[in-house]
């Protein structure tokens, strides 16, 4: 026979809710008593029965995350953070990845819906809204993270994308770069965003995209993001006057524009400067380490999953909330054209 709550409770001579309240890591609880507790399920190898705790509270403690490209390390570091904060409250989380393909996306939430998930936290690549009408019609709470749909009222948590075009573009014309160039993503909120950011940054220094200037990546996005920002960069470079800086929609497509410029035999950043969005981990080891805007992935999932808590542990629904976290810029090499004691000279 699999050992109990009630077991415990009775070789400790605590009662039931005092080691359920040890379980959910509840703050009435001692630090002696939860030792004691804890001790003790470890040697009984003690595994909680979810579907009895289904029973009693109507809630499968599980999440569900959808995300365009499980590849991608923006949305593995998202992913990575809404499972430990996940975990340390009893919670499972299941993940699936939609690879950018709005069909599979709905296939997703069904099966997650299906398994009767507390929340559904989707970033999405939809073009319309009615796949969340289902999750509504469902009565299952939903956040929305990265990418968020106009005329939606919805839980959403990610970054402002407006302000990461700005940020990006600014730092490129503090750097000297009169001719910058952008390389955008597919037409999801994120890039459309940046574009305007973009574009503000522009117009703030007196400047304006040149023709030419502003290359789509077309449907890869995230997904495959190194391919099309190769190509977008060799269109970019073929233009006259070419580029002397591009911000790129993100990380991955910032990889391929630096290869197609090394390709073409050009320096970064002395020729060309490049800024992406992400700060991938590895952006530091690359053979030109990668300024990138960091959007705050740990942020990001923290925020998304204490939301989701939230969310699974209230009776009615609460007014959708709002979270956008501010990026910042890590400046590198490769788009470091003024050393820093210059800058700091040029501002005193």
């Amino acid at each position: 026979m699999p050992t109990r709550l009630k077991d415990i409770a009775n070789e400790l001579g605590l009662s039931v809710v005092t080691i359920s309240k040890v379980l959910r890591d509840h703050p009435d609880i001692g630090a002696e008593t939860r030792k004691r507790v804890l001790k003790r399920m470890r040697e009984l190898n003690y595994q909680p029965n979810f579907a009895a705790r289904s029973l009693v509270s109507g809630k499968t403690w599980t999440l569900g995350l959808v995300v365009p490209d499980l590849l991608h390390p923006f949305f593995a570091d998202v992913a990575k953070s809404i499972s430990v904060v996940a975990r340390r409250q009893g919670y499972s989380l299941l993940i699936s990845s939609s690879d950018e393909d709005p069909d599979l996306e709905v296939r997703e939430i069904k099966q997650l819906l299906a398994r009767r998930v507390d929340v559904i936290i989707v970033a999405s690549a939809q073009s319309s809204v009615e796949c969340f009408r289902l999750i509504e019609e469902q009565k299952t709470p939903y956040i929305l993270i990265d990418r968020r749909f106009r005329g939606l009222d919805a839980n959403f948590v990610g970054v402002d994308d407006e302000a990461v075009g700005a940020l990006a573009t600014s730092h490129l014309i503090e750097q000297g770069c009169r001719r910058v160039a952008h390389i955008r993503g597919p037409e999801v909120s994120t890039a459309v965003g940046r574009l305007e950011g973009y574009k503000r940054a522009l117009g703030s220094y007196g400047l304006m995209p040149l023709p030419g200037h502003i290359v789509s990546l077309g449907a890869s996005g995230d997904h495959r993001g190194e391919k099309g920002g190769y190509e977008a960069a060799k269109r970019l470079l073929s233009i006259k006057p070419r580029p002397d800086g591009i911000f790129c929609f993100n990380d991955p497509s910032a990889l391929g524009a630096m290869r197609a410029i090394l390709d073409a035999r050009l320096r970064i950043p002395q020729d060309v400067a490049v800024v992406g969005c992400g700060n991938l981990s590895y952006s530091d080891f690359l053979r030109v380490p990668l300024s990138s805007v960091d959007q705050g992935s740990d942020k990001i999932g923290k925020c998304a999953a204490d939301l989701a808590l939230v969310l699974a542990n209230r009776k009615v629904r609460i007014k959708s909330k709002v979270e956008l976290i501010s990026p910042r810029v890590v400046v590198r090499a490769s788009s470091q054209r003024i050393p820093i004691s210059a800058q700091a000279d040029s501002v005193s």
